[in-house]
């Protein structure tokens, strides 16, 4: 049985990584989703496992002192973080899981997470980000500058990551990070116990 992979996605906000992440896990089901820990309160119809895991503060400081995160932050007085257990078990079952993440989380998990898959969400320039942006309706003016502001940084990030996909269309950019996906399959340091059990039967 072949190893699973860790597909790390990110980009900067208005490139649409969230909706092409839903339609990712829509299209592909077999594909797990990654779920974030969180010391805040759950909202209504938020459930315990499904949309986080709600830790309270002092267990999730454990959880840090212990190493237990891939990576952590603390945002507004609450801790967020990703539990590395759940994404161990899965991948050692051979399954794949997508964690979608900022750009500073995405560079702590590389130097913890190596192996991973890490893919960077691009618009197609500038002028369409701020129109995707503002297409919204929901930031104020300032909002939006500084959102543009973060982009321009954040896309300079791309290059850390092993592939940077132009998000033109939905489909398309779904289409190619499961393309990715289907091609580090094939990598052979993700099939050793394929190559050892073909080894092994024939007595080599």
């Amino acid at each position: 049985m072949r190893e699973g992979c860790l597909i790390v996605v990110s980009g900067p906000s208005g490139t649409g990584k969230g909706t092409v992440c839903s339609a990712l896990l829509k299209k592909h089901p077999e594909i797990a989703y990654s779920i974030s820990a969180t010391t805040r309160k759950p909202r209504t119809g938020e459930q315990d496992g499904v949309n986080y895991y709600f830790k309270e503060k002092a267990v999730f400081e454990e959880m840090i002192r212990k190493g237990e995160l891939l990576e952590w932050a603390e945002v507004y007085g609450n801790y967020y973080g990703t539990p590395l257990a759940p994404i161990r078990e899965k991948l050692e079952q051979g399954k794949d899981i997508l964690l979608e993440i900022d750009t500073q989380g995405a560079l702590n998990v590389m130097e913890k997470f190596p192996e991973g898959v890490y893919i960077f969400i691009l618009p197609p320039s500038l002028e369409e980000l701020e129109k995707r942006i503002r297409g919204r309706a929901t930031d104020a003016e300032e909002s939006i500058k500084r959102r543009l502001e973060s982009a321009v940084g954040e896309i300079k990030l791309a290059e850390k990551y092993q592939y940077a996909v132009v998000n033109e269309s939905v489909d398309d950019t779904v289409d190619a990070v499961a393309g990715i996906l289907k091609a580090e399959h094939y990598r052979s340091k993700r099939c050793t116990s394929v190559i050892n059990a073909i080894c092994k039967s024939k007595g080599e």
